[in-house]
């Protein structure tokens, strides 16, 4: 099982800070996205700042497993968040991607209890 969670872990923090780092540049198709979905340019350090977190906490909690799990708690709002924010504008296809992510963190917080 503990096999299970580490690949999850290490699958979702290199999505993570790979899409950190994707926001970070301030891309044309980001900062589009960004604004479609109704969100200042503002947020987007916060957003960052989550995702960096969220990949550090999943990273920690396969030594200390409440970190783990507290880490993926945020992971699950942060893209329950993002599912809410994209059809909030009827971005059907961009809240597939979040759905997914929302439950692979699910699966970190089951695996991560699991484990314990």
């Amino acid at each position: 099982m503990f096999v299970s969670l580490a690949v999850v872990t290490v699958f979702m923090s290199a999505l993570l800070l790979v899409s950190a780092g994707a926001k970070s540049l301030r891309t044309r198709h980001i900062t589009e996205q960004m604004s479609a979905l109704g969100l200042p340019h503002r947020m987007m350090a916060f957003l960052i700042g989550a995702q960096i977190a969220g990949a550090a906490g999943a990273i920690a909690g396969l030594w200390w497993g409440p970190i783990g799990i507290a880490a993926a708690i945020g992971l699950t709002l942060y893209f329950a968040g993002a599912v809410a924010f994209h059809l909030r504008v009827g971005d059907r296809k961009g809240a597939s991607p979040a759905g997914v992510l929302t439950v692979a963190s699910v699966a970190l917080i089951v695996l991560r209890a699991a484990t314990l």
